[in-house]
């Protein structure tokens, strides 16, 4: 069983401390800065044995260097971006498994965002720490990929099971929910869950994590074969990738 921690760091984003109960070994996730992890683990009283990389961006392996300096930890991260990761200890491709003490998690390439972009996936917990691929209501921009392996890597991720809780880097739920609101107005349940997003933001309470099934609901970037949503955006003749493809470049512009 993991025990997840959230730490809000810089603008918006979410570095995660993920301690495997059973083991006692912890886990930062996609740490932008050093200080608060730091922090957290002598608040909790725990120990830092790993960091979980999901692509290169500054504001997701900042921290890096600082806290393997600081603790000792190993790095974790792309075999496929070993060259960008600061101090990686431990590759990993698709496919494989990354164990944390009891806890496995899947490792998923998931492309778009970055080119060496991964996912880490646990089953038994029903976990997924998603980077920047998946938003709330949105996906990472366009940095290195096309829209096809966004599109590709975001079915990967829909595929998973409706309930799996998803920790994203970022909170950026607010404007994701007011842009897919400009493609779907008539969505009930995307109105519903602005609504919420809304209130949640007024009190400064996060919106992440949040489940795959809230996606398949709302986000229009999941939604780009869906055919209400290809009638709302008058292209219902046209496949699924352009679909996705417009609706990146609408966002980009939003």
């Amino acid at each position: 069983m993991l025990k997840v921690i959230q730490i809000p760091v810089l603008k918006d984003n979410y570095i995660y401390l993920a301690k495997d109960v059973a083991s006692g070994l912890t886990a930062a996730v996609d740490p932008a800065v050093a200080g608060p992890v730091l922090d957290a683990i002598a608040e909790q009283g725990w120990r830092l044995d790993f960091i979980l990389n999901t692509h290169h961006h500054g504001d997701h392996v900042g921290g890096n260097r600082e806290l393997k300096k600081q603790t000792g930890c190993r790095i974790v991260g792309a075999k496929a971006d070993k060259h960008r990761i600061p101090e990686i200890d431990i590759e990993l491709s698709d496919g494989g498994y990354f164990r944390l003490g009891n806890t496995v998690f899947q490792i998923i390439e998931t492309p778009g965002h970055t080119l060496g972009h991964i996912v880490y996936y646990s089953a038994e917990d029903g976990i997924l720490f998603c980077g920047d691929t998946l938003f709330a209501m949105g996906c990472g921009r366009l940095f290195e990929g096309t829209a096809e392996q966004m599109w590709r890597s975001l079915q990967k991720l829909r595929a998973l099971p409706s309930t799996t809780r998803v920790y994203c880097a970022h909170e950026y739920t607010l404007n994701n929910g007011r842009f897919a609101l400009t493609v779907e107005p008539d969505n009930a349940a995307l109105q519903q869950r602005m609504a919420d997003v809304r209130r949640m933001r007024e009190l400064d309470q996060p919106t992440v994590p949040f489940s795959i099934e809230d996606e398949v609901a709302t986000n229009p970037f999941f939604r780009a074969d869906v055919e209400a949503l290809k009638t709302a955006m008058a292209m219902e003749t046209r496949p699924p990738l352009a679909v996705f493809t417009e609706l990146r470049s609408r966002k980009d512009v939003f």
